[in-house]
């Protein structure tokens, strides 16, 4: 199995180091930048596991750029930043982050969950890369749904975690344990925030009404459950 890259894009050199330290140590192969034109430029050569994106960029806009990693990327997005506020944290997973942490942080926090998110990753049952269901396919692996007609919309890597996990277990109760348990994460008031987004956003692309969701229901004090018929392919 190759080790897995994380990329680390931060312009505090103090922080980079200790990140690229602190990971090296814990067995990952670390890609540092300073600039997220470096960090760009870059990309066109490797495929990172994980990204770590500090959102105070002096090149960029850091929400902008997190929000082309999930569409475009593969990768894990982790974002790490000094924004406390419950907007930012808010505003980053609606854009396609898997996760928040903010500064200062306990390195080994950001260890720790990296390890969560790829547990989580290769843990998904792969049944296999597109699904079909009420009218709706799911293209797992260039991360796109597309419709009865033909029209494409493209989904993150945190949004499809949870998809798959609708889809890998269809007309059954999934609580936020199961939830949590599956897809990594701290349990409590953050995690719950952020699923709560990521499933928001799914019922959205899926055109659901939300007031009264066809697919993806709430069953209140209890979980979720995905009403539709799945065929893998």
């Amino acid at each position: 199995m190759t080790t897995p890259l994380v990329t680390i894009l931060d312009d505090e050199p103090e922080i980079r180091q200790m990140l690229t330290e602190v990971l090296e140590d814990a067995g990952f192969r670390t890609q540092s930048f300073s600039r997220a034109r470096e960090f760009e430029a870059a990309l066109k050569h490797v495929t990172p596991d994980v990204c770590l994106v500090d959102l105070s960029l002096p090149d960029s806009d850091g929400l902008a750029l997190v929000h082309r990693l999930a569409l475009e990327q593969g990768a894990i997005v982790i974002i790490i930043s000094g924004r406390a506020q419950v907007q930012d944290r808010v505003t980053g997973l609606e854009l396609g982050a898997d996760d928040y942490i903010t500064k200062p942080f306990d390195p080994a926090e950001v260890v720790a969950r990296i390890r969560a998110r790829l547990r989580s990753t290769r843990s998904a049952p792969q049944a296999g890369n597109t699904a079909q269901f009420n009218g709706w396919v799911a293209h797992f692996d260039r991360y796109m749904l597309e419709d009865m007609s033909g029209v494409e919309t493209p989904f993150s890597h945190a949004e499809s975690e949870v998809l798959r996990l609708f889809l890998d277990r269809p007309k059954r109760l999934i609580s936020r344990a199961q939830m949590q348990e599956s897809l990594g994460g701290a349990a409590g008031e953050s995690f719950d925030r952020a699923m709560d987004v990521r499933i928001s956003r799914l019922r959205t692309k899926l055109r659901e009404d939300p007031k009264n969701p066809r697919l993806i229901k709430t069953i209140y004090g209890a979980g979720y459950i995905f009403l539709g018929d799945v065929v893998w392919s």
